[in-house]
């Protein structure tokens, strides 16, 4: 069992895989921000570094999904390889931070890697407003964070929703998480695994 959780900065994505993966007893695979190279950089010089930020999640991500599939266990993902090629490398090319001829051999190469890997079985998409979103990135302080502008989460929310409502690779489950506090209110988090083992119950 591949299960993924596809959701804009701030949404909630590696809060929830962690508290998924306790419940579930799932091992849980996170998004390499720590020990990325390039995250500083990128934040303070997008159209410099835009490009090789995209290429180490493209890379990243790759490794990560054929390690599930090597280790034959239930695993739970902390974001997609189809947010990177649908969501962010297209809107840093439509921002003009991408050049053409960057975005095109992007483009190409995850092509490439994407007929060789096998999708989740489910993808939890977590919708959230952007001002949510802002709320939810001050409270985490990440220094390298605080010159994201609402325009630019603006426009990741846009591509969100067009991404998540012609996905067809495989099942997905959108949880509006704005009224929702799954890390203070159990209920919430109640209502979040439930939706999730109808899912679940229907794979098989």
């Amino acid at each position: 069992m591949h299960v993924a959780i596809a959701g804009n900065i701030g949404a909630g994505k590696t809060t929830l895989t962690k508290l998924l993966s306790k419940h579930y007893k799932w091992d849980a695979h996170f998004e390499e921000v720590e020990d990325n190279p390039y995250l500083d950089d990128f934040y303070n010089q997008m159209e410099r570094w835009s490009f090789n930020l995209q290429i180490f999640f493209l890379n990243s991500r790759y490794r990560q999904i054929l390690e599930i599939r090597e280790s034959g266990k239930n695993i739970i993902q902390d974001r997609t390889i189809y947010e990177d090629a649908f969501i962010f490398a297209p809107n840093l090319h439509a921002m003009g931070l991408m050049t053409n001829r960057d975005f095109n051999n992007y483009k190409q190469l995850f092509e490439l890697m994407e007929k060789l890997v096998q999708p989740p079985e489910l993808v939890i998409y977590l919708r959230s407003s952007v001002p949510n979103l802002v709320n939810q990135i001050q409270k985490r302080g990440r220094e390298y964070e605080n010159t994201i502008s609402i325009d630019y989460l603006s426009r990741l929310n846009e591509r969100y929703e067009a991404w998540a409502h012609g996905y067809t690779n495989s099942k997905l489950l959108v949880i509006d998480v704005d009224p929702l506090d799954f890390v203070a209110n159990p209920e919430d988090l109640g209502s979040i695994i439930e939706k999730i083992d109808a899912e679940i119950n229907g794979l098989f």
